[in-house]
């Protein structure tokens, strides 16, 4: 029992899973506590040492299926027998080859009942990221990278097929039909490895899909759809919403400047007052302001959001201990002197026409985000909000979602807010549904009152 769960914790760990060495020794004791036949009782304990939050429980649940279900018929491990020879014949065959590269040893490895090196080489092609391409824009070194594990995937088959035709008289046509069910079965697990690529669980995600009417008609226009006088009605709108906030979030700060009440001080003082507080006890520590770190998608309707977006947030700044802007299309752009050197209105004018960014160019979120994690990740910190507005719209490149779990795991929270209706999301080249995976929160917010509803949640 030790052997084979050494064996699982090898596999999960090559799946990226982190297990420490005190993990699989408390594990191991527990098994002892357990009857190990007893299928539902064996893997809670594996689950509970092993899967520590629940976004790695799905791909917990994914390293056990294979390990004890779709691997247990590993024929190696039983008693000798004409199917088991056969197999190890076409093994030892296979293995003899000494040209074999890394993957075929690892697909042959994986038929053997070893999945680890099989499922390090998909693991690096699930999270393998793309790097810009200076002639023609792609997302082909992924896809291709697959492509080529399904090739020998294939291959391996055809090669099944002919040892068993060279070796027809040898074997019989039931035993012949049951070493290739078996022999494919594997290889179709391996396929579905890296078909099924893993998403975390995120039960802590919140999604806002109502929001308050403060203004029946100006506040349900989409932003895309607001004509000159319209938008400068909106605008109107948010400067009487901006001095309403920052008289709420000044008079906040003034008043827990002197700190929040100390419970356990003020009920240990009324000890002498017959457990009546007559003294209240402050601590000295006034609420921290937040750092915000917004990504603004900039190409089509998605700006019309946007600019409103970032007007708000720099005229209410003084809420915030810092706010940094970027804009992207593909490329990605630091915008926040714009604000510190000119009026929020202006500023806004000014990155449509000074900035260096092509708005003509196919967007593509992955790339951005991997512009973001190479030049600013620095930025984020457990102190940091990430704000997104973009409809998540990606031309079908890759979304290198992953690059989002990375910035994520820096961050205290990130909040992705989509000017699109949710009945569209996921639709076409939508990656809404991949990113919504790695976000805290998820809202439309294509309107004023929508636009109302988070702003107002997100100071007070």
């Amino acid at each position: 029992m030790v052997n084979l769960t050494l064996k699982f914790v090898s596999c999960c760990r090559a799946a990226d899973l982190r297990i420490s060495t005190a993990e699989v020794l408390d594990c191991v004791s527990q098994l002892s506590l357990v009857n190990p036949l007893e299928e539902d009782e064996f893997k809670l304990v594996l689950r509970s040492n092993f899967a520590k939050s629940r976004r790695e429980q799905s791909r917990f649940d994914q390293m056990y299926h294979l390990f004890f279900h779709e691997m247990k018929s590993d024929l190696s491990q039983v008693s000798q027998s004409p199917e088991t020879e056969q197999i190890k014949n076409f093994l030892d065959q296979l293995m003899e080859n000494d040209t074999l590269d890394t993957l075929e040893k690892a697909l042959a490895d994986f038929l053997a009942g070893k999945p680890m090196a099989y499922i390090q080489e998909v693991h690096k092609i699930h999270t393998q990221e793309e790097q810009e391409a200076r002639a023609l824009k792609s997302n082909m070194s992924q896809l291709a990278s697959r492509l080529q594990v399904m090739l020998k995937i294939n291959q391996i088959k055809s090669k099944v097929l002919r040892f068993l035709g060279d070796n027809h008289a040898a074997v019989d046509e039931a035993l012949k039909k049951k070493i290739t069910g078996d022999l494919n079965d594997r290889l179709d697990h391996a396929m579905g490895l890296l078909n099924n690529e893993p998403r975390p669980d995120n039960y802590g995600l919140k999604e806002v899909k109502n929001h308050e009417t403060h203004y029946n008609h100006i506040g349900e226009i989409p932003f895309a759809s607001l004509g000159q006088e319209e938008i400068e009605e909106v605008r109107d709108v948010i400067r009487k919403l901006v001095k309403k906030l920052e008289e709420i979030a000044t008079l906040r700060y003034s008043v827990s400047s002197r700190g929040v009440i100390d419970i356990k001080k003020t009920l240990r003082k009324s000890g002498k007052y017959l457990g009546v507080p007559m003294e209240i006890i402050f601590k000295d520590r006034p609420l921290r302001k937040g750092k915000i770190v917004a990504l603004c998608d900039v190409s089509g309707s998605v700006w019309s959001t946007a600019r409103f977006m970032l007007n708000i947030l720099y005229s209410l700044q003084e809420c915030f201990s810092k706010v940094k802007s970027y804009i992207f299309v593909s490329d990605l752009m630091d915008v926040t002197d714009f604000f510190k050197d000119h009026d929020v209105n202006n500023a806004v004018e000014k990155i449509m026409k000074d900035t260096h960014i092509n708005y003509y160019a196919p967007t593509d979120y992955g790339m951005a985000f991997q512009h973001f994690k190479n030049r600013h990740i620095q930025e984020l910190d457990k102190k940091t909000t990430l704000l997104i507005i973009g409809d998540a719209r990606s031309n079908h490149m890759n979304p290198q979602d992953l690059v989002l779990k990375r910035m994520r795991e820096r961050c205290r929270r990130v909040i992705w807010l989509n000017p699109e209706q949710e009945k569209f999301w996921g639709s076409g080249d939508s990656e809404m549904y991949t990113y919504k995976a790695h976000c805290h929160e998820v809202r439309p917010c294509g309107n004023l009152n929508q636009l109302i509803d988070f702003i107002e949640e997100l100071i007070l």
